[in-house]
């Protein structure tokens, strides 16, 4: 039996496809051979294929190399088309005798686009920022690829846009465009440049004229495109009926019922996966009968595959007849099940959320390489759920060759860039001037201890106020200082464009640049790929940023980290050469052995319709754009693609971002039809159990509540009465803190607003009793208030808070004022900040208590109020009669057994919380104990306690328990919660109740 002529030999046109069950490469470098080297080593070399992307062309090299069994071979000219994406012509200009200027960057685009938002922001209904604007030139930059694209000529169409009944921000937006986009031509024109999209349809509109004209007489394919493009459609056109010119669709779905294929029109045509094709077939004037197979399709098993996957995928209106059209399936095969053959290698797991389903697509992957020589890809549009598959890899040492990239705000240098904008911003920002300061690559090894004394004196507690205040704190450090200049000096540098307040950004990013080259070596800030993406970036900023609005340091800041967000790092090195990570467009062409399908959720797979913030469906269409339902098609064109091959696991997510999930449209019609079947379709549940289990924690359990049992000569014999109180309520405080010298460390700009408040309320009363201390004066209020502000100062309250405060310090000021009088009328003198001990001996050993108290007044009765000053909630009259608040009771105690030398041994009178805060109302009393025998009785008491508390933790077995008032731990969860693992024990039932 003779060999088939060559395709190219078969009367014209020639239009062919290989089934989507099929490798699509293997198979048309299969065909190509076959056909092209019986004519001898010359003819291959001489043939042009046309592929949709630059990795369609890529994989059809390798697939050359494949089916040639290893054997050199001079391949054919393989060039790509050119997707929305990545804006390459196919030929050059030159090679097409047409004289066509140069395209125009794409930041460059945006950037001036969004000088004419600015320019024309008086017809938006809001007044557009630097990163509105570039927003928007985002948004009209796919406008006017859409219309370049679809070959539109919009400045025709904008008069009468927005009329009829559309709401009137539609109308706001047509004048915006009509604006915006008659002055982009005239601005492109200044420039002499011309949008991508529009070089590229012109350059096919011009391949396509020349070969229409002149066909090429070698052979020419055109494979793997639907021709959604008008231009690119026609270029396929002439293709066909070249004398030995040929196209190859992917997939076209040859079983489709007539009266199915009939239907794909209209707006569900546009989301049937064969709509983009039929399209293409309608404009050609082709038949589908008069597609062709490229290769002979033996394999059956992959048949039905593709069979069930196209019935699951048909237009809405015809899946009425599912069940007749699963019994003509078994009429075809009475022999087998075809629905069940079809269904095998194919399965589906359903995950809790993305990071499981991230997991069993890394084991996935993991478990074909068991199989030597088996291949494996992930298929899914969701970059982020790519590498967290490609994290989830690394664990094993296996790289797969990923189209995903990295974002480059996760690169270094990106990293450093975007703090030292935000420093730019507040150059005193405690956390970013570590940030920048501790980072790698501006820290070199030998700082790493003036680093740590930057952020130990400098920078931890409240931020500092000045440049001055922070070389005071470290005038001790002086390496910490240094960095800290070097630091401070970069920062200068990159803020002296912002001279009034506002640089324009190509100017910010320069100085920026400068800055940051000034800290670091340029050859390590733009090493490696995100480097060299950010050094690309930056340079485009500074040589193409001048169309942008001014910015302030903010607003420049908010700019780089839009623009470092849209970037993606290509990640390069050395990949497996069994794994890849695709996506969808690109899985079109390229096949494995197993497909991983993952995203299969609704929104993800399909996406869901953009949003356009200028047209409405009705000005769409009046436009003559294709509605936003044409991309679900090309994406379900995609999935059956992907889906029909031989090994299939479907991965979707019952949570995304903690919410419920919807699964893809297409997995429920796959559901639904092996239902209808009376079948279903397989689960993998093994693998997730593999992921639950590598995963797993070990068995829960808890360390018991801490008791440390230091030995007695260790334990404190000198307490203050606010440790004492610390003591009864959470001894192992005591422990960590007085024993152990464990302080805790304050964060870097600590908030200080209520820490403030405290500290300058003692302070304001101590001034004024100082200043004051017999007669209150006429403008006490005015006189308190000031030393009050000026103590908040003095604490570090930030002048955001200070607004506040001020309002509050006036009421405040008023109330203390009164209450000076009437405090003042029955006391001898006023006593501030006085300080008392009292020496005990406790089990024969002594024992110092100690007190700092904030006033005390003696009176000339021989009694002495004891006051506390508070700005928060003071302690209950049931937390001082049970002993858990003794701070009151127990300086009464010392201040009548005469432990304030200079006040004698007086009887104790009121026993007094004030409470200070400047609201309704403003201040209040709060007494806990009255003059005479309560406030003694209370003193007494508070004393018995306390020698049996000491006297108790005399005892070498008594622990330092953990939080022994667990009533208090809202109120007091302790600078040591952490450190004794308080939620891991307490959350096991031993949570010290009883005690």
């Amino acid at each position: 039996m003779s060999a088939p002529a060559p395709f190219f030999e078969r009367p014209g046109p020639r239009w062919f496809s290989i089934p989507a069950h099929r490798p699509f490469v293997d198979d048309l470098a299969r065909g190509l051979l076959n056909a092209l080297e019986p004519l001898g080593p010359e003819a291959l070399p001489r043939a042009t294929v046309l592929t949709p992307t630059r990795r369609g062309a890529r994989a059809l090299a390798d697939a050359f190399l494949a089916v040639g069994g290893g054997r050199a071979l001079l391949l054919p000219q393989i060039r790509p088309l050119g997707d929305l994406d990545e804006g390459e012509p196919p030929f050059e200009p030159g090679e097409l005798s047409i004289d066509l200027p140069p395209a125009i960057a794409s930041r460059r685009r945006r950037f001036e686009l969004a000088r004419l938002v600015v320019d024309h922001g008086s017809l938006l209904s809001f007044k557009p920022g630097p990163v509105q604007a570039l927003e928007l030139a985002k948004a009209l930059s796919d406008f006017l690829d859409s219309c370049q694209i679809e070959e539109i000529p919009f400045e025709d169409k904008l008069d009468g846009l927005a009329e009829g009944d559309l709401a009137q921000h539609w109308q706001v937006s047509a004048r915006f465009l009509k604006a915006v986009l008659r002055a982009w031509p005239e601005r492109l024109k200044d420039l002499g440049l011309i949008d991508v999209s529009e070089r590229r349809v012109r350059l096919l509109r011009a391949l396509e004229k020349q070969w229409s004209e002149t066909p090429p007489t070698e052979v020419l394919v055109a494979a793997g495109s639907t021709g959604t493009a008008p231009a690119t459609a026609d270029l396929l056109r002439v293709v066909a009926v070249a004398p030995k010119g040929a196209v190859v669709l992917p997939g076209l779905d040859e079983d489709l019922a007539d009266t199915a294929w009939a239907k794909i029109e209209g707006t569900q045509g546009e989301q049937h996966p064969q709509g983009a094709m039929k399209r293409l077939l309608d404009r050609a004037g082709v038949s589908r009968a008069d597609v062709r197979a490229w290769v002979p399709d033996v394999d059956s098993r992959g048949r039905w595959r593709r069979r069930i996957v196209n019935e699951a995928l048909r237009p809405a209106e015809a899946t009425a007849d599912w069940l007749a059209q699963i019994a003509s399936l078994r009429a075809e095969a009475p022999d087998l099940d075809p629905i069940a053959e079809g269904l095998t290698g194919f399965s589906v797991i359903a995950a809790r959320a993305e990071e499981e389903a991230a997991g069993a697509c890394a084991l996935l992957l993991r478990e074909a390489l068991e199989t030597p020589d088996k291949t494996a890809a992930l298929v899914t549009p969701d970059q982020t759920l790519a590498r967290r598959v490609m994290t989830r890899l690394q664990r094993w040492g296996v790289i797969p060759d990923s189209s995903a990239g990295a974002p480059l705000a996760a690169g270094g240098s990106a990293i450093l860039a975007l703090h030292f904008a935000r420093l730019v911003e507040e150059p005193l920002n405690p956390v970013r001037l570590l940030a920048v300061a501790k980072h790698p690559l501006v820290l070199d090894e030998d700082e790493a201890p003036a680093a740590a004394l930057l952020e130990r004196k400098g920078l931890r507690g409240a931020a500092p106020g000045s440049a001055e205040v922070l070389r005071v704190r470290l005038k001790d450090a002086p390496e910490a200082l240094a960095l800290c200049e070097r630091v401070l000096a970069a920062v200068d540098h990159a803020a002296s464009p912002y001279a009034d307040g506002y640089a324009r950004p190509c100017q910010a990013a320069k100085a920026l640049v400068e800055a940051l080259e000034g800290l670091i070596a340029p050859p390590r800030l733009w090493a490696g790929g995100a480097g060299e993406c950010l050094g690309a970036l930056m340079a485009a900023l500074i040589q193409d940023g001048e169309p942008l609005p001014g910015a302030s340091p903010q607003a420049f800041a908010d700019i780089l980290d839009r623009l470092v967000n849209e970037e993606t790092v290509r990640v390069g090195g050395a990949t497996h050469p069994r794994l890849r990570i695709l996506g969808a467009i690109e899985a079109r062409l390229v096949r494995a052995d197993r497909l991983v399908l993952a995203g299969l959720e609704e929104g993800v797979w399909p996406q869901g319709a953009p949003i356009d913030p200028f047209l409405s469906r009705p000005m769409r269409a009046r436009l003559g754009l294709p509605p936003p339902e044409r991309r679900v098609g090309l994406t379900a064109h995609d999935f059956a693609q992907a889906a029909s091959a031989p090994d299939v696991v479907l991965v979707h997510c019952e949570r995304r971002g903690g919410a419920p999930a919807v699964e893809s449209r297409w997995l429920w019609r796959l559901k639904t039809l092996a239902a209808g079947a009376g079948l279903s379709l397989p689960r993998r549940d093994d693998v997730l159990d593999w992921v639950r289990a590598l995963d797993a924690p070990e068995p829960y359990s808890p360390i018991k509540r801490p008791e440390p049992r230091p030995p007695v000569e260790d334990r404190p014999r000198r307490m203050a009465v606010t440790r004492v109180e610390a003591l009864t309520r959470d001894p192992y405080a005591v422990w960590a803190r007085d024993i152990l010298k464990l302080y805790p460390l304050e964060r870097p700009d600590e908030p200080v607003e209520a820490r403030a408040r405290g500290t300058a309320i003692h302070a304001a009363f101590e001034k004024f009793a100082e200043t004051y201390p017999d007669a209150v004066p006429a403008d006490a209020a005015g006189v308190f208030e000031r030393f009050y502000i000026e103590a908040l100062v003095g604490a570090g309250m930030p002048p955001t808070a200070l607004a506040r405060e001020k309002a509050l310090a006036r009421e405040a000021a008023l109330w203390v004022a009164d209450w000076e009088r009437h405090r003042r009328a029955s006391a001898r003198k006023i006593v501030v900040e006085a300080e008392g001990r009292l020496e005990l001996s406790i089990n024969g050993r002594p024992f110092t208590l100690t007190a700092k108290a904030d006033r005390i007044e003696p009176t000339a009765d021989g009694t002495a109020h004891i006051l506390d000053y508070k700005t928060g909630a003071a302690p209950s009259q049931k937390q001082v009669d049970t002993g858990f608040s003794p701070q009151l009771t127990l300086t009464a105690a010392i201040l009548m057994n005469g432990g304030f030398p200079d006040l004698g041994s007086p009887a104790p009178g009121e026993l007094t919380y004030v409470r200070v805060t400047g609201r309704k109302p403003a201040g209040e009393e709060q007494v806990r104990a009255l003059s005479g025998g309560e406030s003694e009785e209370a003193a007494r008491k508070a004393m018995d306690g306390l020698v049996k508390l000491i006297a108790r933790y005399d005892d070498p077995d008594e622990p330092y328990r953990s939080r022994v008032a667990p009533q208090f731990v809202k109120e007091h969860p302790g600078d040591y919660a952490h450190l004794a693992r308080v939620f891991e024990w307490s959350t096991s039932g031993d949570d010290g109740e009883g005690e």
